[in-house]
């Protein structure tokens, strides 16, 4: 059993309202697409509105900003639902119809210890801290990883 998992925050700037036609696929996806995260190997937990399945009610970050929060076992576990899966994968490709670019990150994956659970708040911090500094063992992107802290100590140690 590992002594941490992988947390991920995303963030997307909405084209148009949630309820508009043109976001009608994106919204059609969602039940689908969580679904598949659920029951994908090494996935932990995702946060989800008090009254919906999903997180798009949620708008810590603006009115037309919408977020995905959730926790994996390990970096593969997530990169394989979000590189390898071929549904995710081709919803994933269509996010330039839906959202207009951030013009700064829009993910960051950082480390917790296995059982906790992030919040939003957590999730806003440690993007604030990717785009600031850019990638840290702290805040970090797929493209440049960094290990989880118990891997880190046993390497140091070792």
């Amino acid at each position: 059993m590992t002594s941490h998992h992988l947390a991920q925050l995303n963030i997307a700037a909405l084209k148009a309202p949630i309820d508009s036609p043109l976001l009608a696929d994106f919204v059609a996806g969602l039940a689908p697409i969580n679904a598949l995260a659920d029951a994908s190997p090494g996935f932990v937990w995702r946060y989800t509105d008090e009254d919906t399945d999903d997180a798009t009610a949620s708008r810590p970050f603006g009115p037309d900003v919408i977020v995905n929060l959730s926790v994996w076992q390990d970096l593969e576990s997530l990169r394989a639902f979000t590189y390898r899966d071929d549904g995710h994968l081709d919803y994933m490709r269509r996010r330039r119809e839906w959202f207009t670019p951030l013009g700064r990150p829009g993910l960051v994956l950082w480390w917790v210890p296995a059982g906790v659970l992030p919040t939003l708040a957590e999730g806003g911090e440690r993007l604030a801290r990717l785009t600031a500094d850019g990638p840290t063992p702290e805040a970090f992107t797929f493209r440049h990883p960094f290990p989880a802290p118990s891997a880190r100590t046993a390497a140091a140690s070792g």
